[in-house]
């Protein structure tokens, strides 16, 4: 081989200039461990919604849910980043002139490359793509819910719905008070008895004497029960409601926490499964650039025959 006029062969000082990044290859890994793992993630959503039943005691429960969705991620966090991390490692060029660990530490970096630019291309497509199936599954949810809590509020009254909108309606009722039994009607009761129940739960949960009293008027002039009857009718029905008050707070507080702890769970095996993806995809990318490395040329050699002067 001829020396060029500075004593280095020309191979290694060519060698030596070029970068030693081969963004082609990386990117031709990503955009197949891309597409792969958004095949992967859209074909777990539809076998999740599939095995999801809202009947009770039927299809999966939420914690093998939980389970097979992890086990599920991190599956494809290992297929996909190790086939592109393997596309990476044999796509990328013949390194001349250079030392095995260079050449590993390279290889490992490819991958690693390939596997960071996936990651970012698939958590745009999928915030895009999956959302709308989400939505759909989460919609479908909410009109579940809304439908019970639709009756639910019904069951309250229409009064009830108004609360909200009259905040002072506690103490326009008060001025039209009477000792006397009044006769309204059943609407106009149950406003004012609901009312009464929303002030004194949200304030300190204790019924006022005088509260107390007109509703046991308002009882008893429809059930004709004595006045001590309908005053011990409303201490049930207000202790029953303070129950079920509590209850439901507690049960709201459970489900905050559960949420919760259900997040941070995800977040963390989350973390896992990508850095299992990132391993997977460096290694594939070492198989594939030694196996890009051990390619023979294969050279033919042309021979032209002529005939022997004379």
């Amino acid at each position: 081989m001829n020396r060029s006029s500075d004593g280095f062969y020309p191979a290694v000082d060519e060698s030596s200039t070029l970068s030693g990044v081969s963004w082609g290859a990386i990117f031709a890994g990503a955009a197949a461990a891309a597409a792969l793992s958004l095949i992967l993630v859209l074909l777990g959503f539809g076998l999740g919604f599939s095995a999801v039943s809202p009947w009770a005691n039927e299809g999966v429960s939420a914690k093998g849910l939980g389970i097979s969705t992890i086990v599920w991620l991190a599956f494809t966090q290992i297929v996909a980043s190790g086939a592109g991390g393997y596309i990476a490692g044999r796509l990328r060029v013949k390194w001349a002139y250079m030392h095995g660990d260079e050449v590993y530490f390279r290889d490992t970096a490819h991958g690693f490359l390939a596997w960071c630019v996936a990651t970012l291309v698939t958590a745009t497509l999928v915030a895009g793509s999956v959302s709308s199936l989400v939505s759909g599954g989460v919609q479908a949810g909410a009109h579940m819910v809304g439908g019970a809590a639709s009756a639910m509020t019904q069951a309250a009254g229409t009064a009830a719905a108004n609360t909200d909108s009259d905040q002072y309606g506690y103490y326009i009722d008060s001025l039209f008070r009477d000792d006397r039994p009044a006769a309204v009607s059943d609407d106009a009761a149950r406003g004012t008895v609901t009312r009464i129940f929303v002030r004194s739960l949200s304030n300190n949960g204790q019924l006022a004497a005088e509260d107390r009293t007109y509703l046991a008027q308002l009882v008893a002039q429809r059930t004709n029960l004595t006045q001590a009857d309908a005053e011990r009718r409303v201490d049930e029905v207000y202790a029953r409601t303070q129950k079920a008050v509590a209850d439901a707070k507690l049960a709201a507080q459970q489900a905050a926490d559960t949420a919760a702890k259900v997040a941070a769970w995800t977040t963390l095996w989350m973390f896992v499964a990508l850095l299992l993806g990132a391993f997977f995809a460096s290694f594939a990318a070492t198989f594939g650039g030694r196996r890009r490395d051990a390619v023979v040329y294969l050279e033919t050699d042309t021979y032209v025959t002529t005939a022997p002067i004379r």
